[in-house]
């Protein structure tokens, strides 16, 4: 399949959805595909090797968690690049009467996007593949996913101020990443979801402790400490059945 990237020179004035990045020479290039990914959440599941089961039949591009803090509860993450994926692929599976027998639990359903900053080169690695590696790459089945929104001070700020903040905060980021700690899944959802959240993060690792603590590590930040109105509710999980074709 041909990779729809394409150096950009249109004019300024031109409306371009697509995503942006810089290739080895600095031009900016674009990628007009994006990875959607949602958690469901649910209790009254006594059953998980039937869920895991069902899963696997129906070769659905998914994970399954077994919720932490709930003894009966699981976490169904979905992903594809296109939302009709959730409608014509997910939402059949779980008209079925083995999921329709769960009791969703709405406070914790998350849907976002993948969304480049602008500096990337491989952005179908960026968009598409990377995601769905580290939330199905078995040695990481911890995993801690939570909303949250920005205040409206933090939009009035000045670029350069901007980039100063989140500097801080992916510095952070990178020194759990490159320790094999913590790995983050980041996602824009922009009006797609009931609380008007801004971002979605997923993080996944081999043990809980490390997510926890980058976690409290954020909470010193400028952007966690000054310029978030919102975080959480929180889903903390393990992977009890992953796809093995991804």
């Amino acid at each position: 399949m041909a990779l729809n990237i394409t150096i950009e020179r249109e004019q300024d004035d031109q409306l371009d959805i697509s995503e942006k990045g810089k290739n080895q020479a600095g031009e900016t290039i674009s990628f007009d595909r994006r990875l959607f990914m949602q958690l469901l959440a649910f209790t009254d599941a006594y059953d998980t090797v039937a869920l895991a089961e069902a899963l696997a039949i129906a070769g659905l591009s998914a994970v399954l968690y077994a919720d932490l803090n709930d003894p009966y509860g699981v976490g169904l993450l979905t992903f594809g690049p296109e939302p009709d994926y959730f409608i014509d692929n997910v939402r059949p599976i779980l008209n079925q009467e083995l999921f329709y027998s769960l009791t969703p639990r709405p406070e914790l359903t998350m849907l976002g996007r993948t969304y480049t900053i602008g500096y990337e080169a491989d952005l179908e690695r960026v968009l598409i593949h990377r995601p769905i590696e580290r939330v199905t790459n078995p040695t990481w089945p911890w995993v801690v996913w939570y909303p949250l929104r920005r205040s409206g001070h933090f939009e009035q700020l000045s670029a350069k101020e901007q980039q100063v903040i989140l500097m801080e905060h992916g510095g952070i980021g990178r020194a759990y990443a490159e320790a094999d700690y913590v790995h983050d899944v980041r996602l824009a959802c922009h009006g797609l979801g009931t609380e008007d959240n801004d971002f979605i993060v997923g993080l996944v690792g081999k043990e809980l402790y490390p997510l926890s603590q980058m976690v409290q590590r954020m909470r010193k930040t400028k952007q966690t400490s000054l310029y978030l109105e919102k975080l959480g509710p929180f889903f903390i999980g393990k992977a009890i059945w992953q796809p093995s074709n991804q």
